[in-house]
């Protein structure tokens, strides 16, 4: 199918936002708004962002990728993944004043952009759909039981390990004292959460910790919700760890509205060719089930 893409523009507040709209010849009510998380800006690592764009395009989805206030082309101060609620807002409304036969918005995010999509959807009702990619609902503790889990014991079974301790080429003292400083984080940080200690991952007006912040949020969003996680990633085995730890948790994804979705050698970003693809692939195909 034949698409086209034009820049946009859109103040919010006292800034301009800068993005990309690709736009079908003959477009599907449902548009795709691709927020951007982390140091990154709206093309992608390894123009991730554009490529799904042009794919789902391609396929009859219109799409906008932009940058918040603050990241890539875009005005103004550089916020969190926390604080873009009103960026969302005005891009939203953008898009749907270019694409008025959208009627309905599905937001795609990556990492912190999967948070704050989950932050955001449940106060607007034209929201009618998540992509979620390695949502980051990072804390000390949490990231170092994942560390302790999904690196330290795989280094085990790598040969290179062994290769590195028979040759002198690992220093043993400073290895035992990074493990022993993050499993003492990984079982104190859990003893503390466990006590309602407010930990490291709480900010300063809000004392409860990110996955629960998430988790309310999450649950009183009534839309259709994608999961897709990486195998090989800290971020993605976190979320993943997360959900199987909490009863709340599992009884959430495992409703009728959430598909989940696993590659198991894909990275962080999903930066090899068939690994995007088949995201891409995924997204279409849920995005036209509904």
């Amino acid at each position: 199918m034949n698409f086209d893409e034009r820049a946009l523009a859109f103040a919010c507040g006292d800034a301009w936002l800068y993005g990309v709209l690709a736009l079908p010849a003959q477009c599907a009510r449902k548009g795709v708004l691709i927020l951007v998380g982390g140091p990154q800006y709206r093309a992608g690592s390894h123009r991730q962002f554009t490529l799904l764009a042009r794919s789902l395009a391609a396929n009859g989805v219109p799409v906008l990728r932009f940058d918040y206030r603050g990241m890539g082309d875009s005005e103004g101060e550089a916020r969190t993944f926390e604080d873009v609620e009103d960026d969302l807002l005005c891009a939203i409304d953008k898009f749907l004043v270019e694409v008025p036969s959208v009627s309905e918005v599905v937001i795609w995010g990556l990492c912190d952009a999967a948070s704050a999509a989950i932050f955001y959807a449940c106060k607007d009702s034209r929201i009618s759909g998540l992509v979620l990619l390695n949502p980051w609902v990072r804390t000390e503790s949490g990231s170092a039981r994942a560390y302790l889990k999904h690196y330290y014991v795989s280094r085990l079974f790598q040969p290179e390990f062994w290769s590195k301790i028979r040759h002198g080429n690992l220093n043993i003292m400073a290895a035992t004292r990074s493990l022993l400083d993050i499993i003492a984080e990984a079982v104190g940080g859990r003893k503390k959460n466990a006590v309602g200690v407010p930990n490291e991952t709480c900010d300063t007006c809000n004392m409860t910790p990110l996955p629960d912040r998430m988790f309310n949020a999450l649950s009183r969003f009534r839309g259709k919700i994608l999961v897709i996680l990486s195998g090989n990633d800290l971020t993605g085995q976190e979320f993943s760890d997360l959900v199987k730890s909490s009863r709340q948790w599992r009884k959430l994804l495992t409703s009728s509205r959430v598909t989940s979705l696993s590659l198991p050698e894909a990275n962080h970003t999903f930066s090899r060719r068939e690994w995007r693809d088949q995201v891409a692939i995924w997204t279409k195909d849920w995005i036209y089930s509904w």
